[in-house]
């Protein structure tokens, strides 16, 4: 049905569907392929004739149920952005943050001692985080996380390992005015009470993870990782000001009665009939819930300057919710192992966006869906530390398996300059499948892994068994010259919602 040719061992091209489509470039071998559902979404995205080039597919390439575009892929328009090429999550993202610790520091007894307070200390399932007064709220989302960290009285050199330095805006000026021409003042309020929590999504986490091999030393030293060392992986999101704001601008199913509502009251107090672009939000956003076509923003069109305000606003609390956040794994840590200095960031990079880049010669627009920007040293040239070893990279464990740590090449245009946040969702399950909480517990303890909180019910559907296998994921990364691989991780601890 689907004409695929096999390119290389990791490298399938499916051929484009008559007519004025793309082809769609898989970035992994055969066993990893996604299912029917994947090709079917792929080929409706490839005759849109605002699509550039070709669709890349990266290693995570899936589908998620009430999305028109799978996760894991990487998607160039020109002259047009289409808000549901991604989920509703921008900056949903990851950080790494490095410890002191060395394996012959923390005891089992230690590593207990801390996520047993660190469940206290990072919420998941709650809907009041830590609140913020309404200036800080409308600062981060015109100029990003360094106003928090100015407001929590935080050292701000983490901003120099941060995507953008924690601003997606860049050097773009954005005041009050902007901001609420383009949503809801409920919005900004609700924001008020929502950041510094992990999700209650079952898919996001924090790790300890133990550096078991050092795979390019040159490239560790420069990120300050070093064999036997600890290093926590966290990976969370905007939080709901981040729904909100994506919802506002996607025709997407709502997928819980309080989502409903308040985008329902936010829709009704902000739009009106005196703008076209309003009217496109209030008439014929709503007909592409159940369409094959896709919402389409015109570049230039007043809409388009909205929605990337709300789009940049919203990614902006991506990185102030891992920024606070990362305040109580040190005070977590402060308070069980008695250190009391920051903790470095490695890196913090989000894994659903949209931005203005160049590639095969054109500006377009990129937007990528459950998959990280790779700059190699080239393209970071200017940004201390990566301008040598390339962007970090980020392929996390499945609970229970091997995790790894990358760095960017400059060889890799073919994925538009990107790398998957994963292994993503297998086919087909790839090890034992456990029925209930017990049985993953008892499974995770018998690969030397501690599970924390995991009380929400799809905490199963976490486990290793339902995702992709890890090295020949790598392996493909590393031969379609995504990534070159820097570090071997091995998890300790898990905490999840």
């Amino acid at each position: 049905m689907y004409k695929i040719k096999k390119e290389t061992p990791h490298k399938q091209i499916m051929q484009p569907d008559g007519g004025k489509s793309v082809q769609t470039v898989f970035h992994v071998s055969e066993e990893l392929m996604p299912g029917d559902d994947s090709y079917e979404k792929l080929v409706n995205i490839s005759k849109n004739e605002n699509v550039f080039h070709h669709i890349a597919a990266l290693t995570d390439i899936h589908s998620k149920k009430g999305r028109k575009n799978p996760t894991g892929s990487v998607v160039a328009t020109e002259k047009a952005i289409m808000p549901q090429l991604n989920d509703s999550a921008p900056n949903c993202g990851m950080r790494m943050i490095k410890t002191p610790f060395s394996k012959e520091d923390l005891t089992e007894e230690k590593i207990d001692c801390l996520f047993r307070e660190l469940a206290k200390a990072v919420p998941t399932k709650t809907f009041l985080g830590s609140f913020l007064d309404l200036r800080t709220i409308l600062d981060i989302s015109a100029k990003g996380v360094s106003p928090l960290l100015d407001k929590i009285g935080k050292d701000k050199a983490e901003l120099d390992n941060i995507l953008l330095r924690g601003n997606m805006f860049g050097k773009q000026e954005i005041g009050d005015e902007d901001l609420f021409q383009a949503l809801p003042k409920l919005f900004f309020r609700i924001a008020q009470a929502r950041l510094g929590i992990l999700g209650a999504a079952g898919n996001h986490f924090l790790d300890l993870l133990l550096v078991e091999d050092i795979l390019d030393k040159p490239k560790a030293e420069k990120l300050g990782l070093s064999k036997d060392q600890y290093v926590m992986l966290m990976h969370t999101g905007s939080g709901m000001f981040g729904q909100y704001a994506s919802y506002f601008y996607m025709p997407k199913k709502k997928e819980h009665l309080s989502q409903k509502m308040v985008y329902g009251l936010g829709r009704k107090m902000f739009l009106k009939n005196n703008a076209d672009w309003h009217k496109r939000l209030k008439y014929d956003l709503p007909q592409y819930e159940e369409k094959d076509e896709f919402f389409t923003i015109e570049e230039g069109s007043e809409l388009a300057k909205n929605f990337m305000v709300a789009h940049n606003a919203a990614a902006n609390h991506g990185f102030a919710n891992r920024a606070l956040l990362q305040t109580k794994i040190e005070e977590a840590v402060e308070k069980t192992l008695g250190w009391k200095k920051n903790l470095p960031v490695v890196y913090d990079m989000s894994h659903i966006s949209i931005m203005k880049e160049k590639h095969f010669d054109k500006n377009v627009w990129v937007h990528r869906n459950g998959s990280v920007r790779a700059f190699g040293p080239e393209r970071m040239r200017g940004v201390k530390i990566y301008e040598e070893t390339g962007e970090p990279i980020f392929v996390p464990s499945s609970m229970s398996t091997p995790a790894y740590l990358g760095a960017a090449t400059d060889e890799n245009e073919s994925t538009f300059f990107s790398a998957p946040h994963g292994t993503g969702k297998a086919k087909d399950k790839t090890s034992e499948v456990p029925e209930n909480r017990k049985q993953l517990i008892e499974k995770m303890q018998k690969r030397k892994v501690r599970l924390y909180n995991g009380s929400s019910k799809g905490i199963i559907h976490q486990d290793a068994s339902h995702y992709k296998n890890i090295e020949p994921a790598i392996e493909g990364m590393k031969e379609n010259k995504v990534m070159k691989p820097v570090a071997k991780m091995r998890p300790i601890a898990v905490l999840m919602a």
